[in-house]
């Protein structure tokens, strides 16, 4: 091989090498989560998303932009609250990219400047309040928080999605003079319930009582209104009984008295044994071994037949 050959051949791998850089320059990838801002000459010349580019060489430039969401953590500060109290804050906020051309050319570090614009805006927001105040309204100074941030970023191409205040700590001596005060509180809750609970205890044993004492009552003047219903039924009965039984000895001793009016007089009447009068007189029973002549007992027909034939007795001196 003559020293032409080699030269020629010298030649091609030089053009064959830079072909290679240059393609190599050409050709990027862009993931899926990045977007692509081509810069020309050193001035921004368009955007691309995902995918595979192919730039100008040596004119044209790629810088990739994150478009996921990220978090920045806020170093613990001291804040002074409202009363006085000094308390260790610190919080955690969540962004992500929303125009990756301002991101890469509005703001020259977004972390370092995000963090340090939160920790000035919690101690405004924390200085507002009380101790008791900043702890109750955790939300309200996540809220707050989050629209400062995201009025403020808005103008970098990044959008503050939410921030956390992970933790408010007071003092040493302030924290055991809270527990100390919430170990009162419910002691006190507890002796309040406890006391809740003996009275209505103490009202429900009471309408028990009352109930009970209502209900022996009732029964025992529905017994007294049996016992007197009772009484009367007896009474009456004795009272029925006792008129029946006076009664007919009313008109035993009528019948005696007219035997006795009738025998004063020394005057003898003949009745026959099958008159209405020995029925009034009540000596059927006493005349009826007698009657009928012969032991013969007269049915009453016949002695309805007997006394119409001897309707008016006959006298005797």
């Amino acid at each position: 091989m003559n020293g032409g050959s080699v030269f020629v051949f010298f030649v091609l791998v030089v053009f064959a090498v830079l072909g290679l850089v240059t393609l190599a320059k050409a050709a990027r990838i862009v993931s899926q989560y990045q977007r692509g801002l081509v810069m020309r000459l050193g001035k921004y010349h368009t955007m691309v998303g995902s995918g595979l580019t192919f730039l100008v060489p040596f004119i044209d430039d790629l810088i990739k932009v994150d478009m996921r969401e990220r978090v920045i953590n806020v170093e613990p500060q001291k804040v002074i609250t409202k009363d006085n109290v000094t308390v260790t804050v610190d919080a955690v906020v969540y962004y992500k990219v929303s125009d990756p051309m301002k991101a890469e050319f509005e703001v020259q570090d977004f972390g370092y400047a995000c963090t340090t614009l939160a920790q000035t805006n919690l101690r405004n927001l924390i200085g507002d309040r009380s101790l008791d105040e900043t702890l109750v309204a955790r939300d309200m100074i996540n809220t707050n928080l989050r629209n400062v941030l995201d009025e403020a970023t808005n103008t970098w191409g990044v959008k503050v999605t939410r921030v956390e205040v992970q933790k408010i700590d007071p003092p040493h001596d302030i924290t055991e003079a809270m527990s100390r005060q919430m170990k009162a509180e419910r002691d006190k809750r507890a002796a309040i319930l406890e006391a809740e609970g003996f009275k209505q205890s103490q009202i429900l044993q009471a309408e028990g009582v009352k109930q009970s004492e209502i209900l022996r009552a009732e029964g025992d003047a529905q017994a007294r209104v049996t016992r007197a219903n009772a009484e009367a039924e007896a009474v009456r009965l004795v009272s029925t009984a006792a008129e029946t039984y006076f009664k007919d000895r009313a008109e035993m001793m009528r019948r005696l008295e007219v035997l006795n009016h009738t025998l004063a007089e020394n005057t003898k009447y003949v009745v026959p044994s099958n008159s209405n009068l020995v029925a009034v007189l009540g000596l059927d029973s006493a005349l009826a071994p007698l009657g009928g002549g012969g032991g013969k007992t007269l049915t009453p027909e016949e002695r309805a037949a007997g006394s119409a034939a001897h309707a008016t007795p006959r006298k005797t001196p």
